[in-house]
């Protein structure tokens, strides 16, 4: 059994790491926890370069933390400006004994009451909050599953990036 560890408590993204490790070695098994390690960024990172910085340095201090584990992964959520449009992202990092692998999400148009909010220093959870009147969203739906209706839940949304972060471990020879 191969252990994975999550640099984060966040359930969503346990679930994310989880499934997409499966669908990518279906034929493995899986141990996933998670970690608290800091991301070394702001609880709200405002650039593709941040965000993507969180998320190798959730990673990196997953494998300090829990060193005897096969893969560690970093996921961080983050925000950036398209033309004048605040757009919402991921960024995943995965790390594993002798090889890596990151990928993005796709990226999506927040609401202008929600950017409001973002710009005056709400992180984008506490932002979709108080906007669509919940509690801890980021735990759950996050801002794509309250504006999608959960055609897309935050974990699926996730998931896809942890696939492709995947590709350099399922396609070895490729990417030596």
């Amino acid at each position: 059994m191969k252990k994975i560890i999550v640099a984060s408590l966040n359930p969503v993204k346990i679930e994310a790491v989880q499934s997409g490790f499966r669908r990518v070695f279906p034929e493995e098994t899986f141990l996933v926890e998670g970690a608290a390690v800091p991301s070394g960024v702001s609880d709200q990172p405002m650039t593709d370069a941040e965000t993507l910085q969180g998320a190798r340095t959730r990673a990196q201090n997953a494998h300090l933390d829990r060193p005897e584990a096969d893969y560690w992964v970093g996921v961080e959520g983050g925000c950036d400006y398209m033309e004048d449009a605040l757009v919402a992202f991921a960024w995943v990092q995965v790390l594993g004994k002798h090889n890596s692998g990151n990928a993005r999400t796709g990226m999506f148009r927040l609401p202008k009451k929600v950017q409001d909010l973002v710009e005056a220093g709400y992180e984008l959870g506490e932002a979709d909050d108080q906007v669509f009147g919940k509690t801890n969203s980021k735990q759950e739906s996050g801002a794509v599953g309250l504006l999608s209706g959960d055609i897309i839940t935050r974990a699926t949304y996730y998931e896809h990036a942890v696939i492709l972060a995947l590709l350099p471990f399922k396609n070895r020879n490729l990417y030596q």
